[in-house]
């Protein structure tokens, strides 16, 4: 790890030591410019700043050689969702819609609305022998249920935090929700296989990955086996061979990677190489999370790559990994449209907020 992310890390654990919880209290419009203009530094075009709004939105053009079409889908994606710690409190405490209170409305409004759960639902299971676990409780499905999510991807570093229990309460929890999941399951045909959405006459599908570096423990231990429960792994093949074989029933394929360096706004060679490989291999789009930030978004070939869409919902965290936003794409038989991003600020105690702003005059 760079030295400038790692005096950013040790400067966060310090900053949080000393935090307080706070109320899950709307912002006010006051401080929004300094987010605002980062996110911006995280866009490869220049954006066009939409003033009819209600909510900022920073809005791309038309993705070169794609057509229109009357098939179309809007998805809503996001980044790291952990429903544990202080939120598992929140959720007890105040209900299961105080997670999503003030983004419920936007992410359901999409056809489809993703993002990675990065914990398992459970009371279940030992924790494993790791720095940081997390759970969340039962009524965490329902909090996800309320807020609109399609599909979760549950290929990351935190789903069997809690072994094979706690996985397998989550599969079931989610299940009882009608939300589906991708890259992790009971063995490895279910870890690897894709999940599949029809709407509006689009037929879509879904695959998750996972390549996260070793630090305090090796993930790839966790990799699903021909009877073992686990982690779909992102191996070269792997991801090649899944892409093309959903791409032969699906008119197009999302790919979530779990991958890079946490804390660096900088996109690693890994990333770029996995990501173009499914675009190459016949994805239209590949959204990533791990990193806690935002990373920069690029148009690749006809396809296009979300590094890093962020924290989403995640407590004791500072800023930068607290600028947030919600991707919404527009999607054809052709591919990926267009897409804009919905400006969000994660509260200190984790809960998400689509920024409020004012256009000067």
């Amino acid at each position: 790890m760079r030295k400038s992310s790692l005096i950013l890390f040790l400067l966060c654990v310090i900053c949080l030591s000393a935090c307080e919880q706070t109320s899950a209290e709307p912002l006010s419009t006051a401080a929004v410019a300094t987010p605002f203009e980062l996110t911006k530094t995280l866009i490869p075009t220049s954006p066009i700043i939409t003033s009819t709004q209600s909510t900022p939105v920073i809005k791309q053009s038309p993705m070169p050689t794609l057509t229109t079409s009357s098939q179309h889908v809007t998805l809503m994606a996001v980044g790291d969702i952990m429903l544990g710690r202080t939120i598992a409190d929140l959720i007890l405490n105040e209900g299961f819609q105080a997670p999503f209170a003030f983004t419920a409305n936007t992410l359901s409004s999409a056809d489809v609305t993703i993002g990675n759960l990065e914990c398992p639902i459970s009371t279940r299971g030992e924790a494993a022998q790791k720095n940081y676990v997390f759970r969340s409780p039962f009524a965490a499905a329902k909090s996800l249920s309320y807020a609109g999510f399609d599909i979760l991807s549950l290929g990351n570093n935190h789903i069997l935090d809690y072994g094979v229990e706690g996985l397998t309460d989550t599969l079931t929890a989610l299940m009882s929700e009608n939300i589906l999941v991708v890259g992790a399951g009971l063995d490895a045909s279910q870890a690897y296989a894709p999940q599949f959405l029809e709407l509006n006459g689009l037929k879509l599908a879904f695959l998750s990955y996972v390549d996260v570096p070793t630090t305090d423990f090796d993930y790839l231990n966790w990799e699903a086996g021909i009877e073992r429960p686990g982690i779909a792994w992102a191996h070269a093949d792997r991801v090649r061979e899944g892409v093309q074989i959903a791409k032969e029933e699906a008119d197009i394929v999302i790919v979530l990677l779990h991958n890079g360096y946490e804390f660096w706004q900088k996109v690693s060679d890994g990333q770029q190489e996995i990501a173009k490989l499914a675009i190459d291999s016949g994805a239209s789009l590949v959204i990533g999370s791990h990193p806690h930030v935002l990373q920069r978004i690029e148009p690749y070939k006809d396809g296009l790559i979300a590094y890093s869409m962020g924290n989403f919902v995640f407590d004791n965290f500072l800023f930068p990994p607290n600028y947030s936003a919600i991707l919404s794409v527009e999607l054809s038989p052709e591919g990926v449209e267009s897409y804009e991003l919905i400006q969000v600020v994660v509260q200190l105690n984790g809960v998400p907020q689509i920024m409020p702003y004012t256009i000067k005059e």
